[in-house]
């Protein structure tokens, strides 16, 4: 596959995912390898329906230099390591899939998987948290790629998977998410979570990064809905009892990235509060996450 060829495959990789409903809005990153320790990447906060190959980002893992007309994905370095980690992958793909994200929070110990699948995802190891695009979390996870796993759950992020080609990689993300939603507790039968958890009548406080961008520490529980229609007026997303959850956005897009996060956020809550596990992220990070957000990401992604 020539250069060309490799970036359509890679900004294509981003509808796809979405199709698949392992992305939502701009998070999430893939790369394809080029050379050596060339690669194609996704620039940093631009949305996927959007994206085209001239969008794609050439950078070079050895020296950090870049070319293109948008920058390169913040989490650049991630993809830079396991290229060197491991020599046969040829792509790499970022994931904020919902119940991988959710079995994150509680570590492999909690992953009800056979052997054989564990061969089919090319090794699976947990990578503690640092903040989105830093330094501490490309070393988090370029620690649990050194164990030999091509397959790192994220402490409150999500997951980066490697493969041979784009084909492996999606096969394995899709293996994961299904090992991951027969792992994890708490999850109501024939219910949506999201009113499973309206129903306890508790406020939901943020435990993955990309609810904390999007929404902030916390989302409100309300008893009815002209409560709720009160509370939307400061917040962008309500629990009611015996509901769900009511979102407010900015537009059809935002809306719709809003479903998705508050359905995630309750997977995980109702999964961590099942397991009996302190999975809260921090308020200095939450509202650091929700500021760098608002002043850059969600500007970035209009274009």
């Amino acid at each position: 596959m020539n250069e060309q060829e490799l970036r359509e495959t890679v900004a294509g990789t981003g509808r796809l995912l979405l199709k698949k409903e392992l992305v939502a809005r701009t998070w999430g990153n893939f790369s394809a390898r080029l050379a050596g320790t060339r690669f194609l990447i996704t620039p940093s906060g631009l949305g996927y329906e959007a994206m085209t190959a001239d969008d794609i980002v050439l950078y070079d893992g050895e020296t950090g230099k870049w070319e293109g007309t948008r920058k390169p994905s913040s989490e650049k370095g991630i993809h830079a390591a396991a290229y060197a980690i491991f020599p046969e992958a040829n792509f790499v793909i970022h994931t904020h899939q919902v119940y991988a994200s959710a079995l994150g929070l509680t570590g492999p110990e909690s992953m009800s998987v056979t052997e054989n699948e564990r061969k089919e995802l090319g090794g699976v190891a947990w990578a503690a948290y640092g903040l989105p695009g830093t330094k501490k979390l490309r070393e988090n996870v370029e620690t649990a790629m050194k164990s030999g796993a091509e397959t790192v759950l994220m402490a409150h992020h999500g997951a980066v998977i490697c493969g041979r080609d784009r084909e492996e990689a999606i096969r394995r993300a899709e293996l994961l998410e299904a090992i991951a939603k027969r792992s994890l507790k708490g999850l109501p039968d024939g219910e949506e979570p999201e009113r499973a958890w309206a129903d306890l009548g508790i406020p939901l406080y943020a435990e993955l990064d990309d609810m904390a961008q999007m929404i902030g520490r916390r989302i409100p529980a309300a008893p009815d809905e002209e409560t709720a229609e009160k509370l939307l007026e400061r917040t962008n997303a309500v629990f009611v009892r015996g509901k769900g959850c009511l979102v407010r956005g900015d537009d059809a897009d935002d809306t719709e990235a809003l479903k998705i996060l508050t359905r995630k956020a309750a997977v995980a809550a109702l999964h961590t509060r099942a397991s009996g596990t302190g999975a809260r992220l921090g308020p200095f990070d939450t509202a650091l996450m929700r500021y760098v957000y608002k002043s850059k990401y969600s500007k970035q992604k209009k274009g």
